[in-house]
């Protein structure tokens, strides 16, 4: 087994002020836009979540054969839901996302796969030097170190975790936008207005 997709779904989901996984985006469960993009390029989809109640809750949407894990620790941050993720994966590389973001693009995700070889990880980055540590794809026994000393030493930031890392490589986003003209792939879902937008941008694609 290669490949692992980690999705992390353990969030409070506060700006949106409900459960965002069971949230329908096109008749369709938004956790489930995220599932049905990766299923076909790995070999084991993972969710992280933040209880067994959850888990129950959104195993009953995913069509796909989904493995759920509990994050214990879910109020602490992202990167305590990545090293959940991380114990839990398989795949000797690790696709990481959050559950947010209905438009991921098996193009650039394939990329990121590809580019990872030989490498600890492929982060997406910004003209402006931000990053997308959560759209990224990592070599997953060395994310999980790099988390857990991380997490030693009390920092809970992704970025924490990949300073400790050697062999990063960078990806511009002015490359994925080759693949993803819009850059529709960093679109995430926070707000009820995020929501419409993200409905408006499915109805022109149709067109």
């Amino acid at each position: 087994m290669d490949r692992s997709a980690i999705i992390i779904g353990g969030g409070s989901s506060s700006r949106f002020g409900e459960d965002k996984g069971v949230l329908k985006l096109d008749n369709k469960p938004l956790l489930n836009h995220v599932v049905d993009a990766v299923k076909g390029i790995v070999s084991e989809v993972i969710v992280v979540t933040s209880s067994k109640e959850r888990a129950n809750l959104y195993a009953k949407m995913v069509s796909f054969n989904v493995r759920f894990v509990i994050d214990i620790c879910e109020s602490r941050g992202p990167l305590v839901g990545a090293l959940t993720g991380f114990e839990a994966a398989q795949g000797k590389y690790s696709l990481l996302l959050p559950f947010d973001v209905p438009f991921v693009s098996i193009d650039v995700v394939s990329l990121l796969f590809e580019l990872c070889i030989g490498k600890s990880a492929v982060i997406p980055r910004w003209p402006n030097n931000q990053i997308e540590p959560l759209y990224a794809v990592y070599h997953t026994k060395q994310a999980l170190e790099a988390a857990k000393k991380a997490l030693a030493n009390n920092e809970l930031d992704m970025r924490a975790m990949i300073s400790k890392m050697q062999g990063v490589r960078y990806i511009s986003t002015l490359v994925i936008e080759q693949l993803d003209p819009d850059l529709r792939s960093f679109f995430n879902i926070n707000t009820p207005l995020d929501l419409k937008k993200a409905l408006t941008m499915i109805k022109l694609r149709k067109h």
